[in-house]
Order: structure tokens, then sequence, then C-alpha cells
């Protein structure tokens, strides 16, 4: 389980740089997952050997002047709540202002590392500017430039000594199935209706769910932990339906699930922030089970689950080999399929194949469609094995991997799921030298 690490600040002081900068360094190394970064506010990032997930919740807050300063109190309230440690980032050029005290006064109260981040620090001159920061009450600052990466370093050291252990909770191997979806699309009701008692109260105000709840659950001969991104939220501490909200919930989830049971609202559709969702389970490399609830609710023609699932697959391209279900969580209509599927997805995601096998079934096929030539130079696949890793991943051994390019990666890719059922589980193809 990493920590999360949050970003906060009032708008243009520069946090979404920082946090660029944060994650691409490592992604550029770690994540050579084909297809772009979908959700531009949560990253992993590594210093000094210890990972943590970052988000930068300025991506978060849309709006006018006014509206900004009621969203930002609210981000603010939620990283504290949410977030193993808050980076603080301020302005130097445009010094102290009130927005900035607003947060400093939240941020006072905090009994977790807060670290102030002044920014655009890149000259001496704008060292001795920073010193007026001190007002904030907050202690010591860190001079940075979120650009160049000056002083990063620094602040970096402090924040991940500051982390949290994480102590790995000794835990039976059971599978751990994370519900997840945005509010009020119907996740307790699923789980009520599988589990057969109302452990959660089902209201209808967004964000009554407030901690992740494991379940054990044994019944038709399976046996997993169930993880709700749920539990009772004190009525004081209903937030709007903030998506902020619904990421940093799921975050916790994904980061120690083996299978995502995400669940979307039929009336509403697979919009923006459950996209967001998707893709942090398949960066995560996580199995995925799209669950489609109150199905009962939609006006239907003969053809509308085919038209509603072509339209959800058109969206998650190109990981499209994703088992879509649609569900009654009020009727418990197909529940037990849902569940029985996202075994199926568990069981593929452990699938290992020998490499007598890979070789034999890929070979032929890439020699009948070797990878196109480059520069007038032939690519030669001469070997395939899959990777001792917890999730499907498979070397390809050839004379000029560099000259491999993405789609026929995904070619390979797609290879694999016609001959081995991957079916609902991310992979990662690799070209290794010979």
């Amino acid at each position: 389980m990493s920590n999360i690490v949050a970003i906060v600040g009032r708008p243009n002081v520069g946090k979404s740089t920082f946090f660029n900068r944060l994650i691409q360094r490592r992604e550029a190394i770690v994540d050579a997952v084909s297809g772009v970064t979908r959700d531009r506010h949560y990253g992993k990032s590594d210093w000094n050997g210890k990972e943590f997930s970052l988000i930068d919740t300025g991506g978060y807050v849309l709006g006018s002047d006014d509206v900004f300063e009621a969203e930002i109190d609210k981000q603010v309230e939620l990283a504290i709540e949410e977030a193993d440690a808050i980076i603080f980032m301020v302005d130097v050029e445009t010094g102290v202002t009130g927005m900035d005290e607003d947060v400093a006064k939240l941020l006072r109260k905090v009994n977790k590392p807060v670290f102030l981040a002044v920014n655009k620090v890149d000259n001496g001159q704008r060292a001795e500017d920073a010193v007026e920061f001190y007002s904030l009450g907050l202690g010591e600052y860190y001079t940075i430039a979120g650009i160049n990466g000056s002083g990063t370093g620094e602040l970096l050291d402090a924040l991940v000594a500051a982390l949290p252990e994480k102590e790995e909770k000794e835990e039976e191997d059971l599978p751990r199935f994370a519900v997840v979806g945005r509010p009020n699309a119907g996740k307790s009701s699923f789980i009520n209706a599988l589990i057969g008692e109302d452990r959660y109260i089902v209201t209808d105000i967004a964000g009554t769910t407030r901690d992740a709840i494991d379940t054990k659950y044994n019944r038709f001969g399976f046996e997993f932990n169930l993880v709700d991104t749920a539990g009772i939220r004190r009525k004081s501490k209903v937030k709007e339906d903030l998506e902020f909200y619904s990421v940093m919930r799921s975050v916790r989830a994904i980061e120690h699930a083996d299978v995502c049971l995400l669940v979307l609202d039929a009336t509403r559709g697979f919009d923006g922030q459950v996209q967001n969702i998707f893709w942090l389970a398949e960066r995560n490399r996580k199995g995925v089970v799209i669950l489609v609830n109150k199905w009962d609710l939609v006006e239907k023609d003969h053809k509308s689950t085919k038209e509603y699932e072509k339209a959800i697959r058109k969206q998650i391209e190109p990981f499209t080999d994703v088992p879509i279900i649609f569900i009654s969580a009020l009727s418990k209509q197909r529940i037990y399929k849902a569940i029985e599927t996202a075994v199926e997805v568990y069981k593929n995601r452990s699938k290992k194949i020998k490499t007598s096998k890979l070789n034999e079934v890929l070979l032929p096929v890439i020699e009948s469609y070797p990878p196109p030539a480059y520069k007038a130079k032939y690519v030669k696949i001469k070997y395939i094995m899959q990777l001792p890793t917890p999730q499907p991943q498979f070397a390809f051994f050839c004379n000029l991997p560099q000259y491999v390019k993405d789609p026929y990666k995904r070619f390979l890719e797609n290879k694999l799921r016609e001959h081995f059922d991957f079916k609902g589980v991310p992979i990662s193809v690799y070209m290794r030298k010979k």
C-alpha cells in the first residue's frame, strides 16, 4: 500500500507543473504503457526507493474565481482527511494572498506532515522574498522552481522521511475484489444484495460512504474479500459530489485490490468520472469488470444492451477485452454472474502460460505477419516468455527492440488475447534485446 500525497494550493501557483515533473520522471522509466495517460491528476512517484501516490488537487477545481474559494476549501479538507502528507504550494511572485491564508488556516490544525513549497524561486532575490511566507505560521518552507526542478530534492527528502511506514498486513491469500465507481452508482446496494443483509446503510445522499470496508465473502464455493469504497459518513461531513472525492477514495481501494468491479449508473452512462476510475484500475494493472447497474430503469428496445455495450467499448479503447454485465442491485438481477465473472478475471490475472506453448502458438503468427521494417532494417522476433510478475507481462526477444512500435505491440497483445483467455486483465508487452 503506498502512501498518498496531495498537492494543494490556489490556482496558477504551478501545482500541475510540479506534479508532472514528479510523475514523468518515473513514468518515463516504469510505466512503458502504450497509449496516453488519461487522467492527469493522479500518478505514482518514488524518491529514495520509497513509492507514493501523488494527487494534484488543482486539476479538479473548475469554475470562476468566487467558486474557486469554496471549492479549494473543500479540496483542502478532503486532502487533509485522505492524504498521508500534504504539499502546500504558494507562489513567490504574488506573495502571500488571502486565499493562501485561508488554506494555511485549515492546514495549521492538521496533525499530518505539511510541507510548504514556495514555487518560482529561480534567483537569489526571489529566495529573499520567500521569507514573507513565514507569516503563514507553518514553520519552515522549501523554495523550489517547478519549471526546472531546482530545490525539489530537499523537499522530497523531507517528504519521504515523514511518510508513515505502511505495515504490510499479514493476510490470508484471499482474492481482493474492490467495488468502485462514482457516488450514488449503487455500490452499497450491490454489496447488500450480495451479502443479503443491510450491512451498509444505503441512502440517496452522495458520500454517505466513508471508509473502505472489507467483507469476507463465502458463498457458492467462492471465498474472497470484498473491498467496498464504502462505510458511513457523518451527515455534517457530506461533501458535494466532487470528482476528486471519488478518485481519492478509489485510489486506495484499487491499489490493493486484485480485481475492480466498476459499478456505473446506467441512467448516467460511462461518463468522465467513471472513465477516470477505469483508467486508474488499468494503469495499476488490475483486473476489471464493468457492471452497468440500474439497468431496469433504462428505456429499452431489442438492441439497447448491444448498443450500450458498444458505446462503452469505444470509450475504453484500446483495452476493450473487458467483461460488461448489466445488473440491477435492487432486483438482484445478474449479481452472481458479476461475482463469477470477477473470479474468472482473477484467475486470468494470475494465469501462467508455458514458454513452449507461447512460442509454439505465437511464433508462426509472427512469422506470417512480422513487424514492419524500419529504415530498411528487419526485426526478427526469436523467442517469447511470460515474466514472473503478479500480472501478465510478456517479453518478446528480438534483434532490434527499439524499432517495434506501439501498433505492432498492440497486434501482439491482441494475438495473446485471441489464443489465451486474458479477459478483463491489462497485459504488458515488452520488447527485449535477444
